[in-house]
């Protein structure tokens, strides 16, 4: 069998992983999957024009709305939220508008993506400063904790803490300790598959260290764990990475993307489930997509996204477990919410202004 390319990265903590589910007779059945959609959002893409990065938004503004009335929650839900991770380089005020249009009606978010490529340290602080403050005071997105800003980050060309050869699509070797002190709550840019920036540590909610000196500080790191604080820069929400044995003569990778070539399945919400972090009785599934490509972006407006939501809600009933469709930021509050001992619904609905959040002691 022709395993992907760079698969010894990942392969022997798949084969752990695999193996230590399969004998943990003693767990928790689960009762709670945690589903969130991070899109990396690129309107522009392309090179598009204005005219046809406007329409691609436009086409988001007026079919998300109907998927999210139409998607059955828990009466004690809210509506699905779907997240735009929306890169710097591509800022236009009237695009962010019609996404801050359909967060502030409690059924999108919005948080930060970026492509560089070596520019220097000061550029990216500068660059990802000055993006939060404009999402901050002029969409009213992103939040506050004690006065600061929080954001989630995705890195483009999955190259985050200069993890490529050569040092490509990013530069800095300090990039975790830059996002953490510039207020990032989480990354998800992980899996990267077929790529040697993939970690070591996988289908895990981890806490990594920076290395400033070393690229792929996110390597390894600590699991998040409930009563166990903070034990680290930066935490990582990975997405499921395994293989998939059906649909295909051979195995192919699976990693949690949404595409119009690799939609969503039964049998892949079911792998998705068994791939993705467990902490006891909570699954914690992220999967990712490129919207704004015109290709998936009619494949996932027309019936794609309600197809996974009813794929994920029917495998997560069959499991005996109710499906939350959130935000990476309310993703975010329920791992957190764990890791103080505590109960991450009651800290869900706590959350009543998700953009002004009280400081944690």
């Amino acid at each position: 069998m022709k395993l992907p390319r760079h698969a010894k990265i990942w392969l022997p903590a798949y084969l752990a992983d695999r193996a230590s589910k399969l004998l943990a007779w003693d767990s928790p059945p689960i009762r709670h999957v945690w589903v969130t959609i991070a899109d990396h959002y690129e309107p522009f893409w392309n090179r598009a024009d204005f005219a046809t990065a406007r329409q691609r938004v436009e086409a988001w503004r007026r079919r998300w709305p109907e998927i999210a009335a139409q998607t059955q929650t828990d009466p004690m839900d809210s509506p699905p939220r779907y997240t735009f991770f929306y890169p710097t380089e591509q800022y236009h005020p009237d695009v962010l508008d019609a996404l801050a249009e359909m967060t502030h009606d409690g059924i999108a978010d919005v948080e930060v993506h970026v492509h560089h490529d070596g520019e220097g340290r000061q550029d990216f602080i500068d660059r990802i400063s000055t993006f939060c403050k404009i999402l901050t005071e002029r969409h009213g997105l992103l939040r506050r904790m004690d006065g600061h800003i929080r954001f989630g980050f995705i890195h483009g060309n999955w190259a985050l803490d200069n993890s490529l050869p050569g040092g490509r699509w990013c530069g800095l070797n300090d990039e975790i300790t830059i996002l953490r002190d510039l207020g990032c709550y989480a990354d998800l840019t992980m899996p990267a598959g077929a790529c040697p920036s993939q970690a070591r540590t996988i289908n895990t909610l981890y806490w990594c260290t920076d290395d400033p000196q070393m690229p792929k500080s996110y390597d390894r790191g600590l699991p998040l764990r409930p009563g166990r604080e903070r034990t680290g820069d930066l935490l990582m929400i990975p997405g499921p990475l395994g293989l998939r044995w059906a649909e295909r003569v051979v195995p192919r990778m699976e990693t949690g993307e949404v595409a119009v070539n690799d939609p969503p399945t039964s049998y892949r919400a079911r792998r998705w489930l068994d791939l993705a972090p467990r902490i006891g009785e909570h699954v914690f599934l992220k999967l990712y997509t490129h919207g704004a490509k015109d290709s998936n972006l009619q494949a996932l407006l027309s019936t794609g996204l309600s197809d996974l939501f009813a794929m994920v809600r029917d495998e997560a009933a069959r499991r005996g477990a109710q499906a939350h469709f959130v935000s990476a930021w309310q993703m975010y509050l329920a791992a957190d919410a764990i890791s103080q001992s505590t109960n991450p619904l009651m800290a869900m609905h706590a959350a009543n202004d998700p953009r002004v959040t009280a400081a944690r002691p």
